[in-house]
């Protein structure tokens, strides 16, 4: 499966009762997106009878991705129902994420749950090899102290990933040659530093886009809940990333490479980018420009993505140039959201990074951007929230390692 076209699995309306394990799969996804709390709830999702909703839980607690806890757990009209919960003790996803300013990795279970991190703060090399070794290290570290069983590896870079080959076409801010095979190479790091799949197998791999990823962690377990067609735009590290997630499936265009929402230009004779264009909202609307908007200077060693968050929620009520200079910000912002709503006519927008600050700083302000550039202010209608996940890129991560397994749960049999 395309890493960047992962879908949950349909759930069945109306579906007769089966004993199938065809039902494991999408049980599971139901559990793992918070959508079925108990064994009531679950047969009402699948459209099974109790019994069946019984031996299907009963099944994920034997492979050790559930638990099924005995007492009342709140079903209807006074007959109590099992509660679900995620096995404490059961097997993760090492997902990673490497930006300019260093990488993180960590540990996460279902229902996207964090068990164990580790980031370093270091410049990133611009071998892509050197820059993975540590990485794949670290996880197998995070591995070895946890004594957990590894489903798969997922990583997040800030480049579109091309897909069949699995190809970074545009690493733009850590200066990897254009289409390396990313996803290759963090394989072959990940298997030298002994990390090992279900039934001891080398684990799958799998690349894609960091923006991409924070929006479908949202869409599955953060502010993007229930959204049919979701906008995500944020600042990263360095520079704008924005994703659409429809029907839970990131949209992704015909290879890979859609939604590069911030290479939108905002200002025509604007500051030159790294794509070939000026004035893209990745360097209208990222933290370099709000510092320089500001008057600061960055301070060195400190990534300028937290010295202008700081910025933000320190100063903006108490220093007119923070408020002029982040106004600025929000009017080319306002003006990039207002083209993408009028094109994609979302029914939620996520901000992050940089950007969920700026809306948390005044969020009459960036309405009101977005409301008078778009025909007859209905851009103002589509609700606008910050992210609610403060590491939704390596969640994602992990849902691209999760996703066979939620697919087809019998993949853990020894």
């Amino acid at each position: 499966m395309s890493p960047t076209t992962t879908r949950g699995p349909t759930e069945p309306r109306g579906a007769g009762p089966s004993r199938g394990r065809t039902q494991l799969g999408p049980a599971l996804a139901l559990i793992h997106g918070g959508r079925a709390p108990t064994r009531a709830a679950l047969g009402a999702r699948l459209g099974v009878t109790r019994a069946t909703a019984g031996a299907v839980a009963a099944e994920l607690q034997a492979l050790r991705l559930i638990q099924v806890d005995t007492a009342p757990g709140g079903g209807t009209l006074g007959r109590p129902s099992h509660r679900l919960t995620i096995d404490p003790d059961g097997p993760v996803a090492l997902a990673a994420q490497i930006h300019p300013d260093g990488f993180q990795v960590a540990l996460v279970g279902l229902g996207g749950q964090v068990v164990a991190a580790e980031d370093q703060t270091v410049a990133t090399p611009d071998d892509p090899e050197r820059a993975l070794e540590p990485v794949a290290r670290a996880g197998a570290r995070l591995l070895r102290s946890a004594g957990r069983a590894c489903v798969g590896a997922g990583l997040a870079v800030p480049s579109a990933v091309a897909e069949p080959e699995g190809a970074a076409v545009s690493p733009l801010y850590v200066d990897w040659p254009t289409g390396v095979r990313i996803r290759d190479i963090f394989a072959a790091q990940v298997e030298r530093a002994g990390i090992r799949g279900p039934a001891g197998k080398a684990p799958a791999c799998l690349a894609a886009n960091d923006i991409n990823l924070a929006a479908l962690a949202e869409h599955r377990h953060g502010a993007g809940r229930d959204s049919q067609h979701l906008l995500v735009v944020a600042t990263g590290h360095r520079g704008v990333g924005g994703a659409l997630v429809l029907d839970g499936a990131l949209y992704t265009g015909s290879s890979g490479l859609g939604m590069e929402a911030g290479h939108v230009s905002v200002d025509p004779r604007g500051r030159p980018c790294r794509c070939g264009s000026r004035g893209c909202l990745d360097v209208e609307t990222d933290a370099l420009s709000l510092m320089d908007a500001a008057g600061r200077v960055p301070r060195p060693g400190v990534p300028v993505l937290e010295q202008a968050s700081a910025l933000l929620r320190h100063e903006y009520a108490i220093d007119t140039a923070v408020q002029a200079g982040a106004g600025l910000v929000m009017e080319r912002l306002g003006l990039g959201l207002a083209g993408l709503i009028n094109v994609l006519n979302p029914d939620r927008i996520l901000l992050g990074g940089l950007h969920r600050d700026l809306l948390a700083a005044d969020p009459q302000r960036l309405r009101a951007a977005v409301a008078a550039r778009s025909p007859w202010g209905r851009g103002s209608g589509v609700p606008m929230l910050g992210c609610a996940l403060d590491n939704g890129s390596l969640i994602g991560a992990a849902e691209l390692a999760w996703q066979p397994v939620l697919e087809d749960p019998g993949l853990l049999e020894a």
